[in-house]
């Protein structure tokens, strides 16, 4: 059975029907279509195009599919349909009689095709999302085992300053919590409904489209019936994301094929998870690594491919785009089987610490070290890397590493140079040099691995955003102002007056529940105020405070702001963003304001900080937990 067969007199060519359906992949849409076909009976029902004997037949009928399909998802294969609305219709007439026939009024194979689609890739996503989750555990995992181990750091593929090995496994915490981001980001465009639209230009039916798509499960409905029928952005845009997904595992797989080689020695991988020659007993083969590092490719063919199918086409739907599925599922399906067995398999990972350790110490990598031994004494730095370069060449020459030259030696290149020089150009000294945010010194990756834990902590717990506020938020912002109030940390607030300047506000939310608040206040002279920042009990330590804080200092600098100030009892916290003490005295726009105001007034026990945001970069803002 066909869904369109009136119009035509004559039988398809079994050679069209073989090039035309699309059942062999689509069927992967049953639960979702089945779930669209139970909210499409509601919708019936209320319309009076069913009565309730037929809502209620169509309801069971559905619902037995829907166990059936769970039990066995290759079920649709066994009817012949063109696709997979075909098969639901003509299933449900085998089993229920001709009132399956009622089932597609008002609506269109082309905004059911999309919703089922947008469907699926939510709970894709929700599947891969967790497997990023397991890949950054495994990472933190192993950069908590190997936290204070040493390895070579590379540029051009040649040594050039040593690392900690954690430092290493924590850059890729770096991208893949980026990656998680994007996914989130993705989610949100995709998380509206078509359904309702029609073929292109609405339904017939006189539905209420939002009350449908809440029923579903989706944010809101498309606002545009043209737009959702033959948009595919939510295809392009996950793509993308698992694209770039894709080549940060594949540069991790590198990296360990790298490390794991003859040539290196630094990592090992266990035998459990790796593999031999059929030739050559001695080999051990990373194909693991090898397989992820090759299906990159596979899954950016597939961005590439859907880009092409779009981009020539009119509105509204074409037939080309019944090709947005095969690749799709293919590329979600790769993305997830990747990072699933990467979780595994770095678990199984281990450092050869004495020989990443001695490699660290080799390559003369400790010639930054000697520069920055000699800028610290008065040199200028291009002096100070020319006689550095020259004293390379000399260990050379002599086959000796850098710290092994007499100091005599040395001497001859610069007197500037002394005996404390051989302490500067250990390998503990050059580490702990690296003390700067972001850096490879032991201190500041044991904080950055803390961070991570708890970011991590986070995103496990729910996935957090944040926003500007709108007025819906205003309860919510009143109840963390009047809680935080109560422990003394802020000036109450009445709702009327956070309503007024709900435009100032920036909210953290989580699983659709606002958790945190903050606001940029500007005065009349263009100086700007962090206030009323505060989070829920339950969301401290995560890292949203300094969230909330770069949010109103992006908001700061888009408002050509130079200077944000801020007046706290945890000035530690903005120190560590890059503000920096002031003197409250020296704006009279706060104390005029609440200052004069405050019960505190006469022993005020807060600490004015200040950051200037246009000064060459002087200050850099960072995710800092409160």
């Amino acid at each position: 059975m066909t869904m369109w067969g009136g119009r035509f007199s004559g039988v398809t060519a079994q050679e069209f029907r073989n090039f035309n359906d699309s059942l062999r992949f689509d069927y992967k849409l049953a639960p979702f279509e089945l779930q669209c076909c139970q909210a499409w009976v509601d919708v019936l029902l209320e319309q009076q195009v069913l009565n309730s004997a037929e809502a209620k037949q169509l309801h069971v009928g559905l619902a037995q599919l829907q166990e059936d399909v769970t039990a066995n998802p290759s079920l649709p294969l066994e009817l012949g349909s063109e696709d997979i609305h075909g098969w639901v219709e003509a299933i449900l007439e085998q089993r229920i009689g001709t009132v399956a026939r009622k089932l597609h009024t008002g609506r269109s194979r082309n905004d059911l095709v999309a919703t089922d689609l947008r469907l699926y890739a939510l709970s894709a996503s929700q599947q891969v999302g967790a497997a990023l989750l397991a890949v950054i555990e495994a990472l933190l995992t192993f950069a908590e085992r190997y936290e204070q181990q040493v390895m070579p750091g590379y540029t051009h593929l040649q040594r050039a300053q040593p690392v900690l090995v954690a430092h290493w496994a924590l850059a890729y915490v770096e991208m893949l919590e980026r990656d998680f981001q994007r996914l989130q980001q993705a989610n949100e465009r995709t998380n509206v409904s078509p359904l309702g639209s029609g073929a292109l230009a609405g339904s017939g039916i006189a539905i209420n489209r939002t009350e449908l798509a809440h029923a579903l499960g989706f944010s809101r409905a498309c606002r545009n019936s043209l737009d959702a029928v033959s948009d595919r952005d939510f295809v392009v845009e996950l793509l993308s994301v698992a694209s770039l997904s894709m080549v940060h595992l594949s540069r991790i797989s590198e990296d360990v094929i790298f490390y794991a080689t003859g040539e290196a020695g630094f990592f090992t991988l266990s035998d459990r998870v790796s593999s031999g020659s059929s030739l050559m007993p001695q080999k051990k083969n990373p194909d693991v690594f090898e397989l992820i590092r090759g299906k990159c490719g596979r899954v950016v063919g597939h961005l590439q491919a859907m880009l092409m199918t779009l981009k020539g086409l009119p509105l509204a739907y074409n037939k080309d785009m019944q090709e947005d599925k095969e690749g799709f599922f293919d590329a979600l399906e790769e993305w997830q089987q990747c990072l699933a067995i990467l979780a595994h398999v770095i678990p199984e990972l281990s450092v050869e610490v004495g020989k990443a350790e001695q490699a660290a110490r080799l390559g003369y990598s400790n010639a930054t070290d000697l520069a920055d031994y000699l800028v610290d004494r008065g040199m200028a730095f291009r002096d100070a890397h020319e006689i550095s370069g020259r004293l390379v060449l000399a260990a050379i020459h002599q086959q000796l590493p850098l710290e092994s030259l007499p100091l005599d030696v040395m001497q001859q290149e610069s007197t500037l140079i002394a005996d404390d020089v051989y302490a500067a150009l250990s390998l503990e000294a050059s580490l702990a040099r690296r003390k700067v945010l972001g850096g490879t010194a032991p201190a500041q990756v044991s904080e950055a691995l803390r961070q991570a834990k708890l970011r991590f902590q986070g995103k496990r717990a729910g996935f957090t955003t944040v926003r500007q506020a709108t007025l819906s938020d205003v309860p919510a912002i009143t109840e963390l102002i009047r809680y935080w109030a109560a422990e003394g940390e802020h000036l109450p607030r009445k709702p009327e007056d956070i309503m007024q300047a709900i435009h100032t506000f920036a909210v953290a939310e989580c699983d659709d529940k606002v958790v945190g608040c903050g606001a940029l206040y500007v005065y009349g002279t263009g100086l700007a105020e962090i206030r009323s920042l505060g989070l829920t009990p339950d969301q401290t330590g995560k890292g949203l405070g300094a969230e909330l804080v770069q949010f109103s200092l992006e908001q700061a600098r888009q408002l050509g702001i130079q200077r944000v100030i801020v007046l706290t009892r945890r000035p530690n916290f903005f120190a560590r963003l890059g503000f920096t003490t002031a003197d409250k005295s020296t704006w009279p726009e706060k104390v005029m304001k609440d200052c004069d105001v405050c019960p505190r007034k006469h022993a005020c026990d807060e600490t004015g900080l200040e950051i200037w945001l246009r000064n060459s970069g002087k200050n850099i803002i960072n995710s800092i937990n409160l």
